[in-house]
């Protein structure tokens, strides 16, 4: 029997190294798998089959085939809204995967009242059949700065409209009136106005390696979008999410604020109310409101860029941790999951 402590440091070594998940739907053989087969030949870790390196996402082996298939999902927003996910499945010898299905077509509950896609999560990294992984924790994930370059596109537009050329490495806080010496009521006006445009529209783009990385999370992780965007922004949002990482997220939150109107919801009472346990975050302020009510924060500083981020204060709070890109975020989830 493999110790969670083991399983903790497979799973860091899986997420480390770029392992692709092996997901499916109900037409394809109903598992989900992640390989953990060592490249060393003393170094095998399954608690059934080992499937070989080759469905690594990064593998330099030359991948026959790839396999796609897609599952509906609902993400609620409000009344919530029908969505795609598209998983991209590494191919396996026909004759294990028909092994497997009609193994796990035999599943179904369990004596001991776990869930047979809890056992079968376990499976997937290599835990004997009696054997399941620990339950889904539920995760936060903010949209500006961590899923897109808003700022950037900010940049652009404000540059064309006000001739105020400024970069990113200029904000030293993330507050745009203090940045373009104005009123905070003209930032929030100048704002509106980058709403309404193609800045907005088609600028924003997903952080590097942000796609990957949450698809993989969200077989371990229940994942929500929590944002301070405000309400007027909430159906380009929410199209934005449904195009650039779809069948994700099961919700999406607004904080509203720096709005023109309407009532703000502080992102500590949002996260409390849906139990949340990490949140994902850039902005120092909501990791300390976050963390003062046990709240686990991974403070998102992309390539250590964001200069907003590098506020003392917030790096002595013992729940409050720096990450520098996604492969870092995996890396804290697994442990978080497996401790």
């Amino acid at each position: 029997m493999i110790k969670r402590k083991s399983l903790r440091s497979m799973a860091v070594m899986l997420v480390g190294n770029g392992m692709a998940c092996l997901l499916h739907d109900d037409q394809v053989p109903s598992f989900a798998r992640i390989s953990i087969l060592a490249n060393s030949k003393s170094s095998r870790i399954s608690g059934n089959i080992g499937l070989n390196l080759r469905g690594c996402i990064h593998s330099q082996e030359k991948l026959h085939s790839n396999l796609k298939r897609s599952e509906n999902c609902f993400l609620n927003v409000d009344d919530g809204f029908q969505n795609t996910r598209v998983f991209e499945v590494s191919q396996q010898p026909l004759l294990e995967l028909r092994r497997l299905q009609q193994e796990n077509r035999r599943g179904g509950g369990l004596a001991d009242g776990r869930s047979s896609s809890q056992t079968q999560r376990g499976r997937s990294i290599g835990l004997p059949n009696n054997e399941s992984l620990p339950d889904k924790i539920a995760v936060a994930v903010d949209v500006d700065e961590v899923l897109g370059n808003f700022v950037t596109a900010l940049n652009s537009f404000i540059a064309d409209r006000y001739s105020l050329n400024h970069s990113v490495s200029e904000y030293h806080v993330y507050e745009f009136f203090k940045i373009w010496n104005c009123s905070r009521g003209e930032a929030d006006i100048r704002v509106h106005e980058f709403f309404k445009t193609s800045y907005f529209e088609n600028g924003i783009h997903p952080i590097p390696g942000s796609q990957r990385a949450l698809q993989k999370l969200s077989q371990f992780c229940n994942l929500s979008v929590v944002t301070s965007r405000q309400n007027a922004i909430k159906d380009q949002t929410v199209e934005w999410i449904k195009k650039h990482y779809p069948g994700i997220f099961q919700g999406i939150h607004f904080g509203n604020h720096f709005a023109l109107d309407g009532e703000s919801r502080s992102k500590s009472d949002i996260c409390r109310s849906m139990g949340v346990k990490v949140l994902i975050d850039d902005n120092p302020r909501y990791a300390i409101e976050c963390a003062e009510v046990g709240i686990r924060v991974l403070l998102f500083d992309y390539q250590n860029s964001y200069p907003w981020c590098k506020t003392l204060s917030v790096h002595q709070h013992p729940l409050v941790t720096k990450v520098h890109n996604w492969e870092e975020v995996e890396r804290h989830l697994v442990s978080c999951i497996f401790s």
